[in-house]
Order: structure tokens, then sequence, then C-alpha cells
């Protein structure tokens, strides 16, 4: 199958009658929404954006980038695009591992699925063909358990499967889906949809097929250069030297430490001190791992699969404890125990759960108890990892009646406490592990980022903290605006290709054009590249304009803006919101965070 015939094979499935149809998606939107989010975000769109999220008519939509499957580097993810249940918004979640690569191989480009199934269903994917299967004898499984069924059903090799836990059965609103390798499409809450629509998993068996056996010398010549870039010992920038390859994602922790930006307590404060040494990556390397485990046509390695060996939680062996939960359920919790954050994230993979979301309803209820807000409600005091692990549990089933309320999320059990400033989210999706007065690209990011707070929307971390070519100040606000547009629109194309995050360490705009002049009859340049992105996050704030989001949407918790950092690196400083939001709304062409007629007609966008 060659590389420019994507977009040929989206399998359509309304699961409320159970017909299936395989069709090509429409050309013009291939040409200007590329694949993976951009592409799933045009179908979405053509839904409507005042479609509820727990109906019906909100779509599911699956979605390969048209890289996905081959040997280009880094290309191993696939998208999930829904409206969210947490926040309402236009949402997408990456996931890497195997599944996307092999849905590929099984000769599908994209699932949409529609409709509510009368009980429970999974899709099973072979040979071009999709087909809906009765799920009812796993229906209230967790996500280890279903694989293993699945694997004992068609046999583990060439099969993949990506499935929701109880969370997203009881329509927990951020709920996630795992795959085998325990990567998940984490935010947003994706998992609920599939819950609500009674989807129980995804499961795609392929063998495995190589894109050089049927592609030009120039294919070839294009995938060598891009994995030298990749590999390269000589830029301290390459995602292949040293910090992600050998620490993971979790290398971050002690840096953001260092700068006063990582959030402890709810974000009351930006410095774990010496503690977070216990929960940082190099902790992990030198005493809990055991296996380096990649993505599809990945050399970089990031994940780190550990094994607990002593302790209540001796035995545990599980994929990877990531820079982010790390932060979400250990210093912004008060925890500094980095067995007990393995296990919670163990769970949070076999529930299906956000374990950033989760690490944040914690602390949120944390702060709460500590304050005497509980209104009757079990207290919980701050770092008691004990309680947390059966409270995990008792969220991730919805089990009365703390459960049931945390299951809602930071923002709506804070409003519930009858206290919603101390709810750190933006757009109802809790922060992830940047604080916005030590890194205020990150804060500007997070505030107008599409899906709700997020970090990889902008990741303008990687300039503030140095780790890629272009350098900015951390603690300066000024030009931070156009700094943002431009992370995001890259990363917008990006994620529709659909690419690691971190190709674009070692790549940029002229990389990304020439693995899509590869992959197409036509050929892109960098500046095709920008503006399919810029015209991919449009499309999305449109869609969230249209759904109710308009100005003043774009703000961060008010303890980001009134309360200043108090510790090392950071000290004194709040985030400049008003200013940056100034700049970039210029940059953008947006009024106030409304997207113009005229630049709606300018990037074509419907």
């Amino acid at each position: 199958m060659k590389i420019r015939e994507f977009g040929q094979s989206i399998a359509h499935v309304d699961l409320s009658t159970g017909e299936t149809s395989i069709r090509p998606a429409p050309q013009e939107w291939v040409r200007k929404y590329v694949g993976g989010r951009g592409l799933g975000v045009r179908y979405l769109f053509e839904a409507g954006p005042e479609v509820e999220a727990f109906s019906p008519e909100n779509p599911l939509i699956f979605m390969n980038g048209p890289l996905t499957g081959t040997e280009m580097s880094m290309s191993g993810r696939w998208a999930c695009v829904t409206k969210s249940p947490l926040t309402g918004t236009v949402t997408d979640s990456h996931q890497g591992g195997w599944t996307a690569a092999r849905l590929r191989w099984a000769g599908l480009d994209g699932v949409v699925f529609t409709g509510r199934a009368q009980s429970p269903q999974y899709a099973f994917i072979e040979n071009g063909n999709i087909a809906l299967r009765d799920a009812s004898e796993i229906w209230g499984h967790g996500v280890h358990k279903t694989v293993a069924f699945f694997q004992e059903r068609y046999g583990a090799q060439d099969l993949s499967v990506c499935a929701i836990g109880p969370s997203g059965e009881t329509r927990g609103r951020f709920a996630a889906w795992v795959n085998e390798d325990d990567r998940a499409f984490g935010r947003g809450g994706t998992g609920a949809i599939g819950g609500d629509k009674h989807l129980k998993a995804i499961v795609i068996r392929a063998t495995r097929a190589r894109s050089e056996d049927v592609d030009p010398e120039q294919w070839r010549l294009v995938r060598r250069e891009m994995l030298d870039h990749i590999r390269d010992e000589k830029n301290i920038t390459s995602p292949k030297k040293g910090g992600l390859s050998v620490y993971g994602t979790n290398v971050l922790m002690n840096v953001t430490n260092s700068i006063g930006a990582l959030g402890t307590r709810n974000s009351q404060g930006t410095h774990f001190g010496e503690r977070a040494e216990k929960i940082s990556g190099e902790f992990v390397e030198e005493n809990i791992l055991v296996h380096d485990p990649t993505c599809h046509a990945c050399p970089v390695a990031c994940k780190k699969e550990v094994e607990i060996k002593e302790g209540p939680h001796a035995g545990l062996r599980m994929e990877s404890i990531e820079y982010e939960p790390a932060w979400s359920l250990g210093a912004n919790c008060d925890n500094d125990d980095v067995h007990s954050i393995a296990k919670l994230i163990d769970q949070c993979n076999d529930l299906g759960m956000d374990p950033i979301e989760l690490g944040n309803v914690f602390s949120m209820y944390m702060e709460a108890s500590e304050r005497g807000w509980l209104e009757g409600l079990p207290a919980l005091k701050w770092g008691d990892r004990q309680t947390m692990v059966a409270l995990t549990e008792a969220i991730g089933r919805r089990e009365e009646p703390l459960g049931d309320l945390l299951a809602e999320g930071t923002l709506r059990g804070a409003q519930h406490l009858g206290h919603p400033e101390i709810a750190m989210v933006v757009k109802g999706q809790a922060v992830p592990a940047y604080d916005p007065r030590g890194l205020k690209g990150m804060g500007l990011g997070y505030a107008t980022s599409n899906r709700g707070a997020c970090h990889l929307r902008a990741y303008v971390a990687a300039a503030e903290l140095g780790v890629v070519a272009i350098e900015a100040d951390p603690l300066a606000w000024s030009g931070k605006g156009e700094l943002v547009k431009t992370f995001q629109d890259l990363h917008a194309c990006g994620d529709s290709m659909d690419l690691c995050k971190f190709s674009s360490f070692a790549q940029g705009a002229d990389e990304y054009a020439a693995q899509l002049t590869t992959a197409y009859s036509q050929s892109w340049s960098g500046e095709d590249v920008m503006t399919a992105g810029e015209r991919i996050y449009n499309l999305e704030r449109h869609y969230n304009n249209l759904a109710g989001f308009g100005p003043g949407s774009d703000t961060l918790p008010r303890r980001f803006l009134e309360e200043p950092s108090t510790e090392a690196g950071s000290k004194g400083h709040v985030s400049e919101l008003p200013e940056m939001l100034t700049e970039y709304y210029a940059a953008r062409g947006w009024k106030n965070g409304v997207v113009p007629p005229a630049k709606l007609a300018a990037l074509e966008i419907p």
C-alpha cells in the first residue's frame, strides 16, 4: 500500500444500527487538514459544534496520519478526536505504541464511530474489514484483563487492543482509552465517549508491512535524513541525545523544580525542594528501571518500564512513570514516594483514567480538606498515598459517594464543594506539570489551548527550558504571543501527520514538509506546513466559538494571576496573562479569542 493513498480507507460505523462502510475521505479535506488530529477535527466539525458530548450524534474518531505505519521515524501514533465530556470543547488525544501502525497494516486509515449500541460491543479489524462483535462478556473488566481476554481469543502475535476500563464504562469525565502497552489517549475524557456509546474496545489483527518495499528511492533518502536528525549526537537538543533516551520524560522533574516552576500542594507552591529527586527520572533509572520499550519506528525509547521490588506494591511491573503523572500524583499532592506513584499510574491504566486529571482532583480535594470545606465528606491529607490508592479505585468505578463526585473531574468537584477557585483548570481541564509563574509561555499556552489546559498544544517549555535551538527567557512575558502561536501551528500539523511531539526537538517545518512531500503527489514547503497548522488551529477555535466559548474563555486560575511565587527561581512572579493575550490575539488575527470571518475566509475554513 503506497503512502500517498492515505485517506482512501476510512471506516464509518453506526453503533445504533450496526451498519459499517468504508469510503475515502474527501480529498480536499486531506489536502487541507493532512490526517490525524486535523482530519479528525474536520469530521467532528461536520457533525456540528452544538452536539452534546454524551449524545449519539457526537462522533468518536480514531485517525492515523499519512506516515503512520511506515518506517519514518517517530510516526507510530494516532489521534482520537471527539467533543470532550470534561470541557465541552473539541478535544484530540494521541497514543503511541504499535496500535496505530497495525491499523494501517490492516488496511484502514481511520475509524469514525457514531450512534450508541444497545449492548456492549467491540470492533474487530482485519484485512481491510471492520465488524462489530458482542463485548458483554468483558464489560466491567479492567484494561489489562480485557487485553488478556482478546489475546487468548485471537492470539497475542500481530494483535493490538485499545480499550476502555470501568471509568469509561461509567462515563467518568476524564476516562481514557488505553492500548496494550499502557499507552493512553489520556486527556479530554475520550474513554467516557466510548462508554456512552457502549464501545468497549478496538481489536486489530495485522502483520507488519514495510512501506519502503513499494515506495521510490526518494522516500528512503528522506527517511534516512530524518533519522539522522533524530540521532545526531552533535545536536544537544536531539531527542536521542541523553535525557529522553536515558531517563524518559521524567528527566524534567529536577530541571523544572530547579527554576521554581514545579507546582506543589495544588500549585500553592512552585518548588518541591530536595524531595523532587525522589520522584525524578534519575531516581527511577537508578533504582527501579527494568526495560526500555519503544513505539513503532522510534529510535528514542523514552518509555521506562519499572518493577517495584519492596513495600506494599512489591511485584508490580508497569510502563511507565512519565513526568506529567509523576508530578500530578507526586509533588502536586505532596507525595514523594515513587512506588506509590507507579501503583497509581498502573491503576489509571487499568481503570482507564487520565492520571494528570486524577492528581489534580486529589490535590484540589486535599486543599479543601485542609481548609475544612468538605461538607461531611471524608478527609484526605496531603501525601496520604494509601488513601489515594484506595480512592483511585472508587473514582474509577464511580463508587458512592466520594468516588462518584470526583469522577466528574477537578472543576466539577470544586464547584460541588463551593470553591471553584481551588480548581487549577482551564476550560474545565486540569493543568499539567509547569507552573505559569515560572514558565510564562506555558501559561499562555494553557490559556489559549483549544482543548483546555495542555502542555502539548504549544510546548514552549522546550524553548523556555532550553531543549530546542530557540531560546526564550522563562520569566519574560514579552514576545511569548508570537512564540506560542508558532509552536501551536507547528504542532497542529505535526499532530496531523501524526508524529511524536519530540520529533520537533530535532525537526522543524522544513523537515516536516520533506516528509509530507514523499507522502503525497504534490510538493510541500515549510510555509505550507505552517499554513496547514494555522488552518487546523483556527478550525478548532471556530468549533469552540460556535460551541459557546467566546471572549474571556482564554484565562488562567486566579492563583497564577494574583498569588506571587514565594520560592527560588520564580520568587515574586505571577503570570502576566493579559499582556501576553494582547500580543497573541494580534499575532492570530483574532478578536478577543474569537476567529473573525475574514480569517476564516483567508484559511478556507467552512
